[in-house]
């Protein structure tokens, strides 16, 4: 689990907006996604293993994956959770 404080400090790194951590519903559409093969990083890289937490951006787009306790704060790292149209 991300530590509340640290938390309270992290913002998205391309548009500086919040972030929220991922619920469980968010996590398994998203983990869904990933098994039929439709998740994407923002550099275009197939997500092939499955997410147990993530921070969520302000506009609910894309996920930031936390590994080992630790936020992936990378543009190119984010998956997209939700597109325009959704």
């Amino acid at each position: 689990m991300v530590d509340a404080e640290l938390l309270k400090i992290l913002v998205c790194p391309e548009d500086k907006t919040p972030v929220r951590v991922a619920d469980e519903a968010t996590l398994e559409i998203l983990n869904m996604k990933i098994r039929e093969g439709e998740a994407s990083t923002r550099s275009g890289h197939k997500v092939t293993e499955e997410v147990t937490e993530g921070l969520v951006r302000k506009d609910g787009k894309y996920l930031y994956p936390v590994r080992d306790n630790i936020p992936v704060m990378l543009i190119d790292e984010a998956i997209q959770i939700r597109t325009s149209a959704e």
